[in-house]
């Protein structure tokens, strides 16, 4: 049997039988080139590491596994602002799911209210669980977290061309007393110009959800490289597998100043089971949120934010 190889955040362990604090100079500069990542690192204590297993199993289905060992959700540090990108949905660009209802739902696959259809792809649940910095890291309890993502062919409901009139692949969950929120969904495709991601934003309760302007943080979830090649050499990722060999984390307009440290997802599972992909989330609400809104004109996917939707 192949030994599986290691990797860390998409990148080759030059030394995988020794920590990722040993594999060399050149490795480590590679990993520390990133001011604001280096700043977390210090501020932290401790960085993220991302492990990489890729093998078969007994039956000779392709198993990946991603392991990210790092800090608990009470302790994490700040998750990003982030653009909420020319697909929101939420009303600060042009369409708004969040005044619909039925948008509160753990299911995104279907379409829902007054639209009908369903998103096709590998099965996949997201859990991000949410911390109130401001309160020491507690769980943050009765924040309502709206999610969206593409689907398999790039495409964002109620934008691109041929689904329009679906609001697939968007939904809103209200965080329990342990501050996680679960949903059901499909894995998105790479298109254009971006590496694969979910959006989310996160608002103090289910009430503000219609006024875009009340987020208390906008981000997005990066996907890890070995779980989205595997995934898109199944059927319908096609475009996917030539668009994720033209970006990188550490390329990508989003994730590119620190190759996505705290947003980089832990990813379990394989094709047959689906996939689970888990983000521990930490909020400020003493800071002022500087992501979301409108994005400016003139990129789209392939150039940056704005622009045309994606085409199918």
């Amino acid at each position: 049997m192949t030994e599986p190889e290691l990797t860390y955040q998409g990148r080759r362990l030059p030394r995988p039988q020794d920590e990722v604090v040993d594999q060399g100079l050149g490795f480590d500069i590679g990993t520390l080139l990133s001011r604001r990542r280096a700043l977390r690192v210090l501020g932290l204590g401790a960085a993220g590491v991302a492990l990489t297993a890729c093998g078969a199993d007994a039956g000779g289905s392709t198993t990946t596994t991603t392991t990210t060992a790092s800090s608990s959700a009470g302790s994490s540090g700040e998750i990003p602002d982030e653009t909420a990108g020319p697909y929101p949905g939420d009303g600060s660009n042009g369409p708004d799911v969040l005044e619909q209802s039925g948008v509160v739902r753990s299911d995104l696959r279907s379409s829902f209210g007054d639209f009908s259809g369903t998103a096709e792809g590998v099965p996949m649940t997201l859990e991000l669980v949410i911390s109130d910095l401001a309160k020491g890291g507690v769980s943050f309890a009765g924040v309502a977290v709206y999610v969206w993502h593409c689907d398999r062919a790039g495409g964002y409901s109620l934008y691109s061309q041929g689904i329009e009139n679906q609001n697939y692949l968007r939904g809103v969950q209200i965080a329990g007393s342990d501050g996680r929120v679960k949903y059901t969904s499909i894995f998105p495709a790479c298109y254009d110009g971006r590496w694969p991601h979910i959006h989310f934003e996160v608002y103090p309760d289910e009430a503000s959800i219609t006024d875009a302007t009340k987020a208390i943080a906008t981000s997005q979830v990066a996907l890890p490289q070995n779980v989205c090649e595997t995934v898109y050499a199944q059927t319908g990722y096609e475009q996917s597998v030539s668009n994720l060999k033209k970006v990188s984390l550490s390329s990508d307009n989003v994730f590119g100043d620190d190759s996505g440290a705290l947003q980089l997802a832990t990813v379990t599972g394989d094709i047959n089971s689906g996939y689970a992909v888990t983000l521990s989330v930490g909020v400020d609400t003493t800071t002022t949120p500087t992501g979301g809104g409108a994005p400016p004109a003139g990129g789209g996917p392939g150039g940056g934010p704005g622009g045309p939707p994606p085409s199918r």
